[in-house]
């Protein structure tokens, strides 16, 4: 099921629809000069060698404002130089006052500021974007992230992302809302430290999608890593609700909450209004997010589209108690050949796109996925603490989480995955992406989100060939099983062969730099996200090697 424009006039009204895809309306230039602010920042994104995708809101100081309003935008190699490139925008009131603009005709591989001014002179914050290299490189120094949830802490990890020396770009892999109500997930902490959702009310409506990714664009250390770098986004599931796929979602209820079409067609439409992506690509469904960019002759980075474009149901939903009649036929439904994640379409132009970069000679193909590639089993806690920790961790827990542990436990020991949302639900999707990786030449490198987890994984296919090497980012601020069980993450990779390192306790980023040798991911993480003060660490560091194809991961600390 596929969303276009004459849908979204169908489900809005031809007066509130995005004018989707393309750029061309976003670029017109009429405008009222009415008062504005801007309270959202700037943004780049979709970097490429000529030029990126620039973005701001412009909101009304007159909140009644109805008209569009008239912006000026500029880009420069310094702050305070004379602008190198120029041009008039509408932050349109169709579009939530918010403006993008593909800038081009810039060099390869440099570094700029750009800002945004009103006809009345207020201007913007500074941003600075650097283009994407052509021909020989030496280095790529990217961010990798995920998983923002605004009541679960404090954005440390975005201000430790701002003060970064070196960074050509940020890979945003989704979750950058939750879709919550202020008494859902992560809402006891919020009300904690003070940080409530906007609206107060689950999101379901084009403008409740629109205020929520508002309140995060307003958060300080949001603004200062959008100014600090491109990002390079895609969503995952609550950006519209959790655990989404092509029909649905575990948090939609038709019954109560309408009809599943409209509300993805609105969350996906407050996403191209407030993202510095690109829009859909004339004549493809919004849903199709997946693209690429290529870094000189080293890296091809692809970015893939996991949730609204061809996945399967779930065989069951993250958390979800299984009963043990349950299990075989879960089991056997996860099984079937046809269960999709990618698509045919999608999966052949991964294999057109990493063949074309192996052709070229570039040592590293990045492949930017949603979930975590890994098998993961479950860990047996009791059989690997032992009787009497097992048993005193099991004191400390609350009597909901003791239960729900145990019936986890047994789903474990019967055979069933850690969870059904990452491609452990899918083995047969996966084991064709694995076949398209073999089939281009490519042993990529994998970055996943979602999990709330920092992990280092080696991925074979099913004949226990390694195929691709993964890298797993832990959450900014979405709480995770370590703080339930502080050490889980040990227990998880001791328990499985693929997983190398497992931190569910942490939350942070990845530093990933890529060379012509190797492609190093540096795990930093901060020490609270519930205090505005804290400290900074590099937890693990492991790295693949371009010479090596068929080595595992190297562990440098």
């Amino acid at each position: 099921m596929t969303i276009n424009r004459r849908d979204a006039l169908t489900l809005f009204g031809s007066g509130s629809a995005l004018a989707l895809p393309g750029l061309a309306t976003a670029a017109r230039t009429n405008g009222s000069a009415g008062a504005a602010r801007f309270d959202h920042g700037v943004a780049s994104g979709d970097p490429l060698a000529d030029g990126a995708i620039l973005w701001t809101r412009a909101t009304p100081q007159d909140p009644q404002q109805a008209g569009d309003i008239a912006l000026t935008w500029h880009v420069a190699l310094r702050e305070g130089d004379t602008p190198l490139r120029s041009g008039r925008i509408a932050a349109r009131a169709a579009r939530d006052f918010t403006a993008k603009v593909a800038v081009t005709g810039l060099k390869p591989g440099t570094e700029y500021r750009y800002w945004f001014e009103t006809a009345a002179g207020t201007r913007s914050p500074v941003g600075r974007v650097r283009t994407l290299p052509r021909g020989v490189v030496a280095d790529v120094v990217m961010g990798v992230v995920s998983c923002q949830l605004y009541p679960g802490g404090f954005f440390n990890a975005y201000a430790s992302i701002a003060k970064l020396d070196r960074l050509d770009a940020v890979l945003h892999l989704g979750d950058y809302i939750y879709e919550y109500a202020i008494d859902g997930y992560g809402g006891d902490i919020g009300k904690k430290i003070g940080r409530l959702v906007e609206p107060t009310h689950e999101i379901l409506t084009l403008a409740d999608y629109r205020m929520r990714h508002a309140q995060v664009k307003r958060d300080a250390d949001m603004q200062a890593a959008h100014a600090r770098a491109a990002f390079i986004c895609v969503w995952d599931d609550h950006e519209v609700a959790n655990d989404d796929w092509i029909g649905g979602a575990e948090n939609h209820d038709p019954a109560t909450e309408g009809d599943w079409k409209a509300r993805k067609a609105a969350s996906m439409q407050a996403y191209f209004e407030w993202m510095p992506i690109r829009d859909p690509r004339p004549g493809e469904p919004w849903e199709a997010i997946n693209r690429s960019f290529e870094f000189g002759d080293l890296a091809t980075l692809v970015m893939v589209e996991t949730r609204l474009l061809a996945r399967s149901r779930q065989v069951a939903a993250k958390g979800e108690a299984i009963a043990p009649a349950e299990y075989a036929p879960m089991m056997a439904e996860r099984a079937q050949p046809g269960r999709e994640m990618l698509g045919a379409p999608q999966l052949a132009w991964i294999e057109r796109t990493m063949a074309a970069s192996v052709t070229a000679g570039k040592p590293w193909q990045v492949l930017g996925n949603q979930v975590v590639m890994a098998r993961v089993a479950g860990p047996d806690l009791e059989r690997q603490l032992g009787p009497d920790r097992f048993a005193a961790m099991m004191a400390r827990l609350p009597e909901k989480w003791r239960t729900a542990l145990m019936a986890s436990m047994a789903s474990y020991r019967a055979g069933l995955p850690f969870n059904f949302d990452s491609w452990d639900g899918y083995p047969a999707a996966r084991e064709r992406l694995y076949a398209a990786f073999k089939r281009s030449g490519s042993r990529p490198v994998v970055l996943s989100g979602d999990s709330h987890a920092g992990w280092a994984n080696d991925l074979h296919d099913a004949s226990g060939k390694l195929v691709a090497v993964e890298f797993g980012a832990t959450a900014i601020t979405s709480p995770s099983y370590g703080s339930l069980i502080p050490g889980i993450g040990t227990l998880i990779a001791d328990a499985n062969d693929e997983v190398r390192f497992c931190d569910q306790d942490r939350k942070g980023f990845i530093v990933l730099t890529l060379t012509p040798d190797h492609a190093t991911a540096d795990f930093k993480t901060v020490s609270t996200v519930v205090a505005k003060s804290f400290e900074e660490a590099s937890v693990a560091r492991f790295r693949a090697s371009a010479a090596a194809p068929d080595a595992k991961l190297e562990q440098l600390g």
